[in-house]
């Protein structure tokens, strides 16, 4: 069994959510010891494709037409298209409609959590719909106390500075507005937002957001290595504000540091993430800040720690292999 997997514009994507996806799903599969490749010109059994844009319908055509069996991987929905990108409100409706018919196009669908599988079922969409994680590399993210000095070196941090951290795009959905403002409501704590996105695809808003961030605010655009991977367990807390996700990686590289985090209390931590038992869930800023000062004042209980790292230990990659791999021989 030979797995094709497809991303369309790879180098466009590669710091995105879906980009990080795609790494996971090639160590996934090399633990699970199934033979892949990404070249469409390559022999294979079973097509599995993470991207809807211009050239994916062709890929799934063809591999129709050769007589395979095709795995849709559903990365986006509506929901989480709207708030991102300009006019992204405007044209919902019509992405809506496009995944709804690329996905039609799968024998089976992959989608990362029981809630964006609830939406896609709710889209009317009548093929067999599997939740499965994007998974996370543990190791990767394990406490490294050489990462952390690289962390806190990079953005000259002293050691009695607190800072907290998040990561992704610059979008209004992914919450950085509310960001912006718990951050301008803690004038002495330190916040890093990771992550960049083209100044042409932003809303006003998000543009004027980040013309007028507040000085404890820092920007430092997309990073990754060790100065990234020692900010997840170098910093006091993880903070992301997202209003709506399809699960949030970067919510798993946090659990997988032993990081303390906050999150918004949104309908895809049903589940798996859970207030006081696993992190600290807020539904506006004031909480928010509440939940960041029960941190940084060291009142966040090692027993969510703990908690945290086995609902990563649940999606870790090789776990996330076998599923993937099972669903591969169903077909």
């Amino acid at each position: 069994m030979k797995v094709l997997l497809y991303f369309e514009g790879e180098n466009l994507i590669s710091k995105s959510g879906i980009g990080r996806a795609l790494k996971h799903q090639k160590k996934a599969l090399e633990y699970a010891g199934v033979e892949f490749t990404t070249d469409v010109m390559d022999s294979y059994d079973i097509l599995h494709i993470n991207t809807v844009g211009i050239t994916s319908p062709l890929v799934v055509a063809q591999a129709h037409a050769l007589g395979k069996k095709v795995v849709y991987h559903a990365h986006s929905t509506e929901e989480d298209f709207r708030n991102s990108f300009i006019l992204s409100n405007q044209i919902a409706p019509l992405v809506k409609q496009h995944l709804i018919n690329m996905y039609q196009m799968a024998d089976i669908i992959i989608t990362p959590t029981p809630y964006s599988k609830s939406l896609l079922e709710n889209y009317g969409i009548e093929k067999p719909i599997y939740a499965v994680s994007n998974g996370i590399d543990l190791s990767r993210y394990s406490k490294d106390t050489e990462k952390e000095k690289t962390f806190r070196s990079y953005f000259h941090l002293r050691p009695e500075d607190k800072v907290v951290v998040s990561a992704g795009l610059y979008l209004k959905r992914k919450g950085i507005l509310d960001f912006m403002e718990v951050a301008r409501m803690m004038p002495d704590v330190t916040f890093v937002w990771f992550g960049s996105t083209p100044r042409i695809a932003l809303s006003q808003e998000v543009k004027h957001a980040l013309d007028n961030h507040p000085m404890n605010v820092r920007l430092p655009g997309y990073l990754k290595g060790p100065g990234f991977e020692g900010a997840f367990s170098g910093a006091d807390a993880f903070f992301f504000p997202s209003l709506e996700e399809t699960e949030g990686i970067v919510v798993l590289e946090a659990l997988a540091s032993k990081q303390k985090v906050v999150v918004r209390d949104i309908g895809v931590y049903q589940g798996w993430m859970k207030h006081e038992y696993n992190c600290l869930m807020g539904q506006d800023n004031h909480e928010f800040v509440t939940h960041l000062n029960t941190i940084l004042n060291h009142q966040y209980p090692d027993e969510l720690v703990n908690n945290a790292y086995k609902t990563a230990e649940e999606r870790s990659l090789d776990k996330i292999g076998q599923q993937l791999k099972t669903i591969y021989e169903s077909l």
